[in-house]
């Protein structure tokens, strides 16, 4: 699989970023995307970014939206969901898979006061002929599956994150990550998970990426971890955890953190790959 980051907030050679995520991966499997498990091929686009950026630097890459088969949201904030009107209106006909808990109602806390954070207003009537929900484990073509998270407790991470969701009028909870789902491709030496900002912990996601497809090696974790708000004694924590779980490569930036990022190369080591927007890898 070949994996092209549209869009991160760090900016490439000669590309430019946002505060967001985009990634164009092409993905050929046996068995994909065929009714006789011949060789097949699919494109998918997680996320779209805060904006139609993606797209702009899709072409610049000489890579076609229109040839996107299927669209995934990673989760239901605004800087990984705002480009999908764009998404829309080049694309006619790939579904857009989101978690069977997204929904119009994600917030940020600040101080006393909620600011809304989530997809945008209207999308999910705008495109409902399109979207696509998810429930905890969906499978979405051969060899392309989505994993709704499995861990408990999530909503103490919310809470700690100050981030929350709107249920009625003025009742608001701590986020559980209901809206957040796993990309899982599987490559025939094991497989590959996405999750573009790891918000119930990467760690955990691979865990459950392994409960799910019980036997296979993890050849990579690709995504944001969100420690860019972390110390230095967490990140290293984190990264302790993240080796045991045997996962054999790690590709993040996004909401990880520059400082998180180089502590994490200190301690994965050659298992630690940083990407920005632009960049280029297969697996």
């Amino acid at each position: 699989m070949k994996v092209t980051v549209l869009v991160d907030n760090r900016d490439g050679e000669q590309i430019r970023g946002e505060w967001g995520l985009s990634f164009y991966i092409e993905y050929t499997y046996e068995g994909a995307g065929t009714e006789n498990d011949g060789k097949g091929s699919r494109t998918v686009l997680l996320d779209a970014g805060l904006s139609g950026l993606f797209a702009e630097n899709a072409e610049k890459l000489g890579l076609d939206i229109k040839a996107v088969d299927y669209a995934v949201l990673s989760h239901a904030h605004d800087d990984h969901a705002n480009g999908m009107d764009t998404f829309f209106e080049l694309n006619d006909h790939a579904p857009l898979y989101v978690a069977e808990g997204c929904d119009e109602n994600c917030y940020d806390r600040h101080g006393i006061f909620m600011k809304y954070a989530g997809v945008p207003r209207g999308i999910m009537k705008r495109h409902a002929g399109s979207i696509v929900k998810a429930g905890k484990t969906t499978q979405i073509d051969k060899g392309i599956s989505l994993l709704g998270h499995s861990s408990p407790g999530l909503d103490r991470l919310g809470r700690a994150e100050k981030m929350y969701l709107r249920q009625g009028l003025l009742k608001f909870i701590p986020d559980d990550f209901r809206h957040e789902v796993s990309l899982v491709f599987e490559l025939p030496e094991g497989i590959v998970v996405f999750n573009s900002c790891s918000h119930a912990g990467a760690d955990n996601i691979i865990n459950e990426a392994k409960q799910a497809f019980p036997g296979r090696r993890i050849l990579a974790m690709i995504g944001g971890f969100h420690l860019y708000n972390k110390t230095d004694k967490y990140v290293r924590d984190f990264a302790r955890r993240v080796l045991e779980t045997g996962v054999e490569a790690v590709y993040t930036s996004h909401c990880t953190g520059e400082r998180a990022m180089q502590i994490l190369s200190g301690e994965l080591g050659d298992k630690m790959h940083a990407f920005c927007t632009g960049t280029t890898f297969e697996i």
